[in-house]
């Protein structure tokens, strides 16, 4: 420990991109009650944001900034080093890790954080920061745009130097001749030399293969030499909170190869059961873990990892729960608000189309919508992304099917429709949100809510909210009541509608009804049963007539 002290105190804050505080006591984590921008930004928060920036360091709490950096002792987060890490992931997205030295009692606390994304910039209250000096100051639009402009290069299509035809997997290229012709509906294509094959699928330029072609195609021992970092771990625990599994198996095989012998051993009978569901006059046998979602969560994973980070793909598998991480964030452009929307441009872009050409994966951005189609429409939880962060993307897929009634609902509806009118995922999603609810600041789209509406699935409540159809819970000759837990989602969509009302008028006192209709898309009359409770639970007050007049937000 000494020795650890002893190396930070001759560090050079530029040099080695460290940043040292006293901290004695009361160093603010955020802006707190400064007032003055540039005041604010100095302190933990923003360090942190500064550091990444640059490329990632460390803050040091509890040490003089003068060289030799003197041992003070700090009392920040002293105690609370647990939920320190966790508010700033909260707040920033980045996961930083803390070490605690003592010297003569004397406590050092050291913050060590990581590199921003590539291509991202973080920032404290709205502007990117950098070190200059002692100050911390707004990032020039030269550097911003450099950064902003960066593309992480992709990998996969870089030549793999010393890798030749004989490094390749004879029944791996078999597989992959057989899917290219599958996909493109001629059975010549698998008669075609490899060498031709290869190259028409972008993993042989000039006789040289690239890193495509080794996770895809190449021998076990050519990947364990020239990418020992392509590997998938599975853990099976009886017990998810345990530490130690209870069984585990390692994959360093050809992709082509590699999904079917993954497959096969998640879907053991002990592990992945069938669950047998008598709904009515509705019979369904489901597994317990969806084999399109698992197998396309694991190409995924797969696919767009970071290559250049030497970490395993790691799935771990309980009864209940299947996990599955990979090294890198999303690719640039995706998150977890538009993660069903964006197109996005893939880490691995020429393994990737490899994937696409052979029918292995949707196009960009279809995988993730049909891993929520099947979910919906077994009735289970959705994909679980929320474990990510700029440096993992962590999957969780979970078992429990909420709602045996739902699920004969939607199946039913979607049999119901021919091939050209099936609801699509956001549609699918719409029904699912008005039944199980919204999460914290979600909003239903109107547009889809009308649609749904209009053509039966929703009906419309007294209190201007939406629930699932009636009808279509009859023909499903379910009497379980639909509406329950409902009421409650669409009850929560109200109160956070009534909240923006609220907000609406404290940012604009003077604003109309009309307006506040047209800000938040729905009808006149809805808005005007929205502040008339408002008024009578005496958070808002009219003062004035209708010209002239304005609103009171009653704190």
């Amino acid at each position: 420990m000494e020795e650890c002290l002893d190396k930070l105190r001759d560090l050079k804050e530029s040099e080695d991109r460290v940043e040292f505080k006293a901290a004695r006591h009361n160093y603010p984590y955020n802006g707190g009650n400064r007032i003055e921008p540039k005041s604010r930004r100095h302190c933990v928060l923003g360090y942190i944001v500064a550091l990444a920036n640059e490329g990632g360091g460390r803050i040091v709490l509890g040490m003089e900034d003068k060289t030799p950096h003197a041992v003070c002792g700090s009392d920040f987060a002293e105690g609370k080093v647990g939920e320190l890490q966790s508010a700033i992931y909260k707040a920033l997205g980045i996961r930083v890790q803390t070490v605690e030295y003592f010297e003569n009692s004397k406590r050092v606390l050291v913050i060590e954080v990581p590199s921003r994304p590539v291509g991202r910039l973080l920032k404290f209250e709205g502007v990117a920061l950098m070190r200059v000096g002692e100050e911390l100051l707004e990032m020039s639009d030269a550097r911003m745009f450099k950064i902003l402009s960066e593309q992480e290069p992709d990998y996969s299509a870089k030549i793999c130097d010393g890798l030749t035809i004989d490094d390749l997997d004879e029944k791996a290229v078999s597989v992959m001749k057989y899917r290219y012709a599958q996909k493109n509906g001629n059975p010549l294509f698998e008669t075609l030399p490899d060498v031709q094959v290869l190259s028409d699928l972008g993993l042989m330029d000039n006789g040289k293969l690239n890193y495509a072609a080794l996770v895809l195609v190449g021998k076990s021992s050519a990947i364990k030499k020239f990418l020992p970092q392509n590997n998938v771990v599975i853990e099976y625990r009886k017990d998810p909170a345990s530490i130690q599994y209870d069984d585990r198996e390692e994959f360093q095989l050809p992709l082509f190869i590699a999904i079917d012998e993954i497959w096969k051993y998640l879907n053991q009978p002990s592990s992945n059961p069938m669950v047998h569901i008598n709904e009515g006059p509705y019979i369904f046998d489901i597994k317990k873990f969806n084999e399109d979602v698992v197998r396309e969560a694991i190409l995924n994973a797969v696919a767009h990892r970071s290559m250049q980070i030497q970490s395993d793909v790691v799935i771990k598998q309980s009864p209940e729960l299947l996990t599955i991480t990979n090294a890198g964030g999303f690719p640039l452009g995706v998150d977890l608000e538009n993660i069903l929307t964006v197109n996005s441009t893939p880490r691995s872009k020429t393994l990737t189309d490899v994937l696409q050409k052979t029918g292995l994966v949707e196009r960009s951005g279809q995988g993730v919508d049909k891993m929520f189609t099947r979910c919906i429409m077994e009735a289970k939880h959705l994909p679980d992304y929320s474990g990510t962060d700029a440096y993992q993307v962590a999957l969780t897929l979970r078992t429990e099917i909420r709602d045996t009634a739902f699920l004969a609902f939607i199946q039913r509806t979607q049999e119901e429709r021919d091939l050209n009118h099936k609801l699509n995922i956001l549609e699918l999603l719409t029904l699912y949100k008005v039944l199980f609810g919204l999460s914290e600041g979600e909003t239903l789209d109107i547009h889809i809510v009308e649609k749904l509406f209009s053509e039966g699935l929703l009906r419309k409540t007294r209190s201007e909210g939406f629930i699932l159809s009636n009808g279509y819970s009859k023909k499903t000759g379910i009497e379980k009541g639909i509406e329950k837990g409902i009421e409650k989602g669409i009850e929560k969509g109200i109160e956070k509608t009534a909240d923006k009302i609220v907000g609406i008028m404290r940012e604009n006192s003077e604003i109309t009804i009309a307006d506040i209709a047209s800000i938040l898309e729905l009808s006149k009359p809805a808005i005007n049963k929205q502040i008339a409770n408002l008024k009578k639970n005496n958070k808002i007050k009219r003062v004035g007539g209708r010209k002239g007049g304005y609103w009171l937000v009653v704190e």
